[in-house]
C-alpha cells in the first residue's frame, strides 16, 4: 500500500440506547487500523445499535457494525484498497479481491444492508454511495440524517472540525 503518512479524516462511534442517540469521537488510529476501529466500537457495551462511521481522507468511507461472530462492513470504493490499508484491510476481511489498478470505476463492496434495521434500506444507501460528487463526510451526513441522529452527528463533526 501506498498510504504511510497521518491519514486525515474522521472516526464517529454511534450508540443507540433506550431509544437515544449518541455520537463520540473514536481514536485517531480507527482511521488507519481497521482492527483497532473494531475493537474500539466492541468496547461500547449497549443493548442497543453500534457502529461506526470513519470518513478517510475525503476519499471514502467505512461503515463498520460489530455483529454476532464477527463484523458488518461497507466500503463506499472499493478502488481505495489500492491506496490505503485501511480499505485493503476490509476487503481482506470481505475476502474480496482488491480491484485493478486500470479499473477506473466506483463501487461499493461489503454489506448495503449494514443498516436496514435503524431505517437505511440498502438501495438508499447504494443511492448515496453512488452520489460521487459529494465528500464522505457529506454522504455520512445524509446517512445520519436518514437514520435519525443528525443533531448529535453535526454537533460532534462542528466540535472535530474547529
Amino acid at each position: 500500500m501506498t498510504q504511510q503518512e497521518p491519514v486525515n479524516g474522521f472516526a464517529v462511534a454511534v450508540v443507540r440506547e433506550d431509544g437515544r442517540w449518541r455520537c463520540s469521537r473514536m481514536d485517531s488510529s480507527a482511521l488507519s487500523e481497521l482492527d483497532a476501529a473494531i475493537t474500539e466500537l466492541r468496547q461500547l457495551r449497549s443493548t442497543g445499535a453500534v457502529f461506526g462511521l470513519l470518513a478517510v481522507d475525503d476519499e471514502f468511507f467505512i461503515i463498520l457494525r460489530p455483529v454476532p461472530g464477527g463484523v458488518a462492513l461497507l466500503l463506499s470504493d472499493a478502488a481505495a484498497a489500492l491506496d490505503y490499508d485501511i480499505a485493503a484491510d476490509v476487503l481482506d476481511l470481505l475476502r474480496v479481491d482488491p480491484p485493478d489498478e486500470e479499473d477506473n470505476e466506483l463501487w461499493p463492496e461489503g454489506d448495503l444492508g449494514v443498516l436496514t434495521d435503524l431505517g437505511m434500506p440498502a438501495h438508499e444507501l447504494q443511492i448515496i454511495v453512488d452520489e460521487v460528487d459529494l465528500y464522505p463526510d457529506e454522504q455520512l451526513q445524509m446517512i445520519a440524517q436518514r437514520v435519525g441522529f443528525i443533531d448529535e452527528f453535526t454537533k460532534l463533526l462542528d466540535t472535530i472540525q474547529a
